[in-house]
């Protein structure tokens, strides 16, 4: 699930979700609230209220992604929201190196233990060239993850002003 921010990507993959997990799926949040920011924990706490109370919950920032293969098992379905915060958490830690490599032994395991599991990404590439050495980094970055994200899909879907459209 790709889409710009307010493009309504994460409505559209918990709705995806409800559908192959019902109230047997793993939210996995990777929004990390820090003191004061109370615009992000509004925006968190909207999600937690459109989520069905059944649902299971692991909050996760930029670290390994095996926990979520762990606690995915006996699970009808994952929804990882999202795959740029992921990035950007690994990109402020003070070794923020093997991204890819991590993404894509994530991207292996799920494979493996054969359930469905929804990943939401921004689609930074579409807007401006950042100005900041670090912001470009972060935008080719996140970039070359939702490329191999989408490699290893079924099913990809770009949402735009609300409209979900599958591109794969």
């Amino acid at each position: 699930m790709l889409g710009g921010a307010r493009s309504g990507k994460s409505s559209f993959a918990e709705e995806i979700s409800r559908g192959m997990g019902g109230d047997d799926v793993l939210y996995v949040a990777t929004a990390v609230v820090s003191g004061g920011d109370e615009e992000l924990a509004r925006r968190v706490g909207a999600h937690r209220e459109r989520r069905p109370a059944g649902w299971g919950l692991l909050e996760l920032s930029g670290g390994g992604l095996g926990p979520v293969l762990d606690a995915a098992r006996g699970r009808g379905a994952v929804l990882f929201d999202s795959l740029t915060l992921w990035v950007s958490a690994r990109m402020c830690a003070p070794e923020d190196g093997g991204t890819l490599e991590e993404l894509d032994r994530f991207l292996a395991g799920a494979a493996a233990i054969a359930k469905p599991v929804v990943l939401v990404s921004d689609e930074v590439g579409l807007g401006l060239v950042p100005e900041s050495a670090e912001g470009r980094r972060f935008r080719d970055l996140l970039g070359l993850v939702n490329q191999r994200a989408a490699a290893a899909a079924d099913e990809v879907y770009l949402c735009v002003a609300g409209v979900p459209l599958r591109i794969k």
